[in-house]
């Protein structure tokens, strides 16, 4: 198991990093980026988990659940 950091500085930095992240990945992105349209759209069709940075518990609590999951079924 590890963990990838992407900091991007665009919009269009979602797409490139569509392509290097490996497969059976579980991507975690903040949730202000489900508001942002389309690429919102996308991110939340393709699975991805959203953090609320605003609610440290709630936040918290997402990742364990999401932990969780991650070593049950054997993904990165």
């Amino acid at each position: 198991p590890f963990v990838i950091v992407c900091n991007h500085q665009a919009s269009l930095d979602l797409m490139g990093m569509v392509e290097v992240i490996p497969e059976r990945c579980v991507p975690i992105a903040k949730r202000e980026l489900l508001y942002l349209g389309t690429v919102g759209w996308a991110c939340w069709l393709s699975g991805m988990i959203f953090i609320d940075r605003h609610r440290r518990d709630a936040a918290i609590e997402v990742i364990s659940r999401t932990a969780s999951t991650m070593h049950r079924e054997n993904v990165r």
